[in-house]
């Protein structure tokens, strides 16, 4: 969370924004803001959204727990697969 803050707020600076102006833009308190770009896990997700919206970094929270990039659950689930696969029978066969 720390580093999403951070990351935050340099995006903010980068793009040569004030603290007021995102937070009005974003519709919250700019006390809020600062702890959004401190990454305090007190702040509501939805806010941390909005907030990527203003920066136009919207399509980036998409990311963050993304199937693809899931390599721990894909070794997990490689460990579960069947060894041999079956056709299943049709279902007029009377065995």
């Amino acid at each position: 969370m720390r580093k999403l803050g951070a990351d935050i707020r340099n995006a903010r600076r980068r793009r040569r924004l004030t603290q007021a102006i995102v937070a009005e833009r974003a519709r919250i308190d700019p006390a809020t803001l600062g702890r959004v770009e401190r990454g305090l896990p007190s702040v509501s997700l939805g806010i941390y959204a909005t907030v990527l919206f203003v920066l136009g970094m919207i399509e980036r929270l998409g990311d963050l727990a993304d199937a693809d990039a899931d390599s721990v659950g894909r070794l997990l689930e490689e460990e579960h697969l069947p060894e041999r696969v079956r056709m299943p029978r049709p279902v007029d066969d009377p065995r």
